[in-house]
């Protein structure tokens, strides 16, 4: 059995950068991607802020690779551009020198194309674009795309348990190579912006009509977003002389099943996993250097996960930051683009600010990080995902040595 995970690749998109590159320079220009609505036609444009990534289809599918005769949804298109990055950083030229899976997570899948076309449906006459997007409707339709464009056959799966999505697939990506079952996983996720979400969480009343301010004590909720953030973890073996980003040292997974939406008022799910995690990596709490917390700027999430956090480092959290309010939350792949952040948090020693934040919650012990921080000793991240229905994920990342 592989005793290690270590990751040897990166990429993303999101409404900050269309690539780590672009990424980074949004961080350090302290430049978030929350703005109006653009590429959907709704009764909430104007009103409720999102962050979009900035291009069309077309120009997605331009950046993925694909012809003017693409029939990918932009769920689809978001993750191949991740993919493909995160596949070149890692320097894989054959996808088959080694057992390779992908598992991709998403949790609207090809709704934010379909839901505009199934009024067509029983129309002859108008049926042709619905037709050609009709399978795209289900969750795997990107997976398979993604997989494609890379040229991965071993293994393919997709994960959807809402916004903890992306970092079950690299939770189950890392038991999969420790297992022997797999060399290589190209593991995160992908999803984007929809007349579903947008309305769906309007109905919830948790979305914020100006920026997000995540771990305010004035939080008013958060601020939608889309994107794909994918990383390449490898085996000892299939790692043997590349450059390590990092090591994924621990992961963990529970479920309070508190509520249908709603987190646990006292945390419960979400320590229960960071506690699972530490054991699985043999840290202590004292060990993390900074946490990339879930922090959607809800006001029970952020209690929920302050109260958690508290309790698991008895009142001495390290540095923490959101970075939810320069991507948006991006629901089914914000652990897969945090996952990112974490491992160039640790590459560059550096800790992202908690945009927005002015007043302290009275009901938790930290602050979180409101500068930019750089020249930080950052040996371990914990990077949390918590989603609907009480699923709660954690992930360490820690800092590793080349793999002799």
């Amino acid at each position: 059995m592989d005793k290690k995970v270590y990751v040897t690749g990166i990429g993303l998109i999101s409404a900050i950068g269309n690539n780590v590159a672009e990424t980074l320079a949004s961080f350090n220009d302290l430049k978030p991607g929350v703005g109006s609505l653009e590429h959907i036609k709704s009764r909430h444009q104007g009103e409720t802020p999102v962050a979009e990534v900035k291009a069309s289809n077309e120009e997605l599918a331009a950046m993925a690779g694909f012809t003017k005769e693409y029939k990918n949804t932009r769920t689809a298109l978001l993750g191949v551009i991740a993919a493909k990055e995160a596949v070149k950083s890692a320097g894989i030229t054959d996808i088959k020198e080694f057992r390779t899976g992908i598992i991709s997570a998403t949790s609207v899948g090809g709704m934010g194309t379909t839901e505009n076309l199934w009024m067509d449906y029983l129309n002859t006459e108008k049926s042709g674009e619905w037709l050609k997007y009709i399978e795209s409707h289900e969750c795997g339709d990107s997976t398979e795309a993604i997989a494609d464009s890379i040229g991965v056959k071993d293994f393919l799966s997709t994960i959807s348990t809402a916004c903890s999505s992306s970092a079950n697939s690299i939770m189950l990506g890392a038991r999969m190579i420790k297992q022997g079952l797999l060399d290589r996983v190209i593991v995160g996720g992908t999803d984007c912006l929809s007349k579903f979400t947008i309305n769906g969480f309007s109905t919830l009343m948790i979305l914020d009509k100006e920026h997000c301010k995540p771990f305010d004590a004035q939080r008013q909720g958060l601020n939608l977003g889309e994107g794909a953030g994918f990383i390449v973890i490898e085996s000892e073996r299939a790692a043997k002389g590349k450059e390590i980003l990092c090591e994924l040292s621990g992961y963990g997974n529970a479920n309070d099943a508190y509520h249908q939406t709603a987190s646990s008022p006292e945390g419960a799910g979400a320590y229960l996993a960071m506690e699972k995690a530490f054991k699985v990596s043999g840290l202590k709490p004292s060990d993390i250097s900074y946490i990339n917390a879930h922090g959607t700027g809800t006001q029970i999430n952020d209690l929920s996960e302050g109260t958690a956090l508290d309790k698991m480092f008895d009142k001495k959290v390290p540095m923490i930051s959101s970075t939810k309010a320069f991507t948006g939350h991006t629901l089914g792949a914000c652990g897969g683009i945090e996952a990112v952040f974490s491992v160039l948090a640790i590459k560059h020693n550096m800790v992202y600010p908690n945009l927005n934040h002015v007043n302290q919650m009275p009901e938790i012990s930290f602050t979180p990080v409101k500068e930019l921080k750089k020249n930080q000793k950052i040996d371990h991240v914990l990077s949390n995902s918590f989603g609907f229905g009480g699923n709660t994920s954690a992930l360490i990342f820690s800092r590793s040595q080349l793999v002799k």
